[in-house]
């Protein structure tokens, strides 16, 4: 078999102009980056936004694993097999960080014969998206630090500064630093600190700003520090906002690209959703809804953090109603959660896969619990069995979900004609009853306990004497009623990556909390998660080159 760079490679690619044309797009709503990328006018959404929607679907997974689940593989290949049928179709996903692709995860493109194309350029430099958004960061960082330096008329208290510089790379050694060495004109000496870009407030309000005046109105609200009354700072108050929104003008505008068989791709944005909201821009969405019958996303990483960011933030915020969930789970990513080794796998295991299906199970009550129909579907491998094909779809049925085998790796959209039927007939004969699982007015321990309790199982939470001051802070301050993001490893339901399965007995713990008052949450940091990863020791990169003729490899 190919790998997926090969098989981007040979992609024959319709121009980006014919793509755009299937969904009733003209040239002069285009802003061509290449042949095969362009960004989205705002004037195209002034002549769509009064069309009806489209129905929503959300592609959501288990708890990642080594085995590998293929949540963005089986979004592309679902709306890959609409278009088959013969279903006017879009997907709209989030654009790759750097850090992964140069770490262990790699690129965000999809995999084998369902992947949306240019594949290097995605999961690259793009249309410098996640430039502008980093330039955007450091720049309200310098204003800070510039006015500190110039008297500091606000009376900021450098013992309170909340905004961290961002880098979109996976970096440990700059997660904690000292800034202002050397002459007392380099500016004050004190402690500072790195995100990766994904992790940014900035990215967040960029992925839920519906136009430039909202957006504008987001950077304002920025907390970047405390004055010496204990008082919030804002960006607005440094005069940075106007010089954010011009390096933010072009990042604002939906990027549109195709899968290897020419559905349409709306990328844009791309927060982590195990220490952000992990979701695809608002603008992105709400456009493909005015553009297709069925429009196909997907939420980061494991239910218990994309999906429910998506269904609690995201809709709740943007006033989306989606209406189907897909959940993706593999055989072997359950046998794992059964204890199974990763070399071991491949064997036929029914009572490893009993033991490790209570992750799934979990996840599907979960998703039950928003009012939203499910439908499973299993990435299929060479190595399943009929006996755990047969044992997993009753299981899902007798807990009243749709169930498909999905092998669009392999065979692309033909691979996910089963699953897209299994999506229709949810479409057309399962109303979505969709409600959030909180409401603002609950106190924002209670919302985090909740959480706790309903998505992770765990006993409740517990609060460190920081956290349980912050979020006393951030009450007072006014901003009780605003949702949670919950910060949170990606590997188990519980705070513990090693607790895999279904875990039960276990408190979720909470260290610390901050408000993202310009994107709208409160982040509720817990375990040991980091807001900047680092690199594995045998990074990706250790792999990737580029010819003499400009041909990259070894990205994957």
């Amino acid at each position: 078999m190919k790998s997926d760079i090969e098989i981007a490679q040979e992609a024959v690619m319709q121009p980006i102009k014919e793509v755009a044309a299937a969904y009733g797009i003209g040239e002069d709503d285009l802003e061509l980056y290449g042949k095969y990328k362009a960004k989205l006018t705002d004037e195209l959404w002034e002549q769509v936004k009064d069309r009806p929607n489209g129905k929503l679907v959300l592609v959501t997974a288990i708890n990642p694993t080594p085995a590998g689940e293929g949540k963005t593989t089986t979004t592309v290949g679902l709306g890959e097999a609409f278009g088959k049928m013969g279903k006017k179709a879009i997907i709209a996903l989030r654009e790759p960080s750097l850090g992964p692709c140069f770490g262990v995860k790699g690129g965000a493109a999809g995999g084998g014969y369902a992947q949306v194309v240019p594949m290097e350029d995605l999961n690259l430099h793009f249309t410098g998206d996640f430039h502008a958004i980093t330039s955007a960061n450091n720049l309200l960082a310098a204003l800070l630090d510039n006015h500190i330096q110039q008297g500091n008329a606000l009376g900021i208290d450098p013992r309170q500064i909340q905004w961290k510089r961002c880098v979109d790379m996976n970096d440990r050694v700059l997660r904690n630093i000292v800034v202002g060495l050397g002459a007392k004109g380099d500016g004050m000496v004190r402690e500072d600190h790195f995100v990766i870009t994904v992790a940014s407030e900035i990215m967040a309000i960029l992925c839920l700003a519906d136009n430039m005046e909202d957006l504008k109105n987001r950077l304002g609200k920025i907390i970047v520090a405390y004055n010496f009354a204990g008082e919030p700072v804002t960006a607005e108050q440094l005069h940075a906002v106007g010089s954010m929104a011009a390096l933010l003008k072009e990042a604002l505008k939906p990027n549109l690209i195709q899968t290897l068989e020419h559905t349409g791709a709306l990328v844009h944005g791309g927060p982590f959703a195990n220490i952000a909201h992990g979701c695809n821009s608002v603008r992105a969405t709400k456009t493909a809804l005015k553009l297709a019958d069925v429009v196909v996303t997907e939420a980061g990483f494991g239910a218990d953090l994309g999906a429910e960011k998506f269904l609690d933030i995201k809709c709740r915020k943007a006033g989306l109603k989606p209406d189907a969930v897909v959940l993706v789970a593999t055989v072997r990513a359950l046998k794992y959660n059964g204890g199974v080794p990763k070399d071991q796998l491949s064997a036929e295991n029914l009572e490893a896969l009993e033991k490790g299906i209570v992750n799934l199970e979990k996840h599907i009550e979960n998703l039950q619990k928003f009012g939203v129909p499910v439908v499973v579907t299993l990435n299929s491998f060479i190595s399943d069995t009929e006996a755990e094909y047969a044992y997993i779809k009753k299981f899902c049925e007798d807990r009243g979900c749709e169930f498909a085998l999905s092998e669009v790796w392999a065979k692309g959209g033909e691979g996910g004609i089963a699953l897209a039927e299994k999506v229709m007939e949810t479409l057309e004969n399962k109303p979505t009853q969709y409600h959030v699982l909180y409401p603002d007015e609950m106190s924002l321990k209670d919302k985090i306990n909740t959480i706790a309790k309903e998505i992770y199982g765990a006993d409740g939470a517990s609060f460190a004497p920081a956290a349980a001051k912050a979020l006393k802070r951030i009450e007072d301050m006014g901003f009780g009623n605003l949702p949670v993001c919950m910060a949170k490893t990606q590997y188990s339901l519980s705070d513990d990556q090693t607790k895999l399965g279904r875990p039960a007995g276990f408190t979720i713990n909470v260290r610390d909390a901050y408000v993202s008052a310009g994107a709208g949450f409160v982040v509720a940091l817990t375990g040991s998660i980091m807001t900047m990863p680092g690199l594995p020791k045998k990074p990706a990169a250790d792999s990737i080159d580029v010819d003499e003729n400009g041909k990259i490899t070894g990205l994957f």
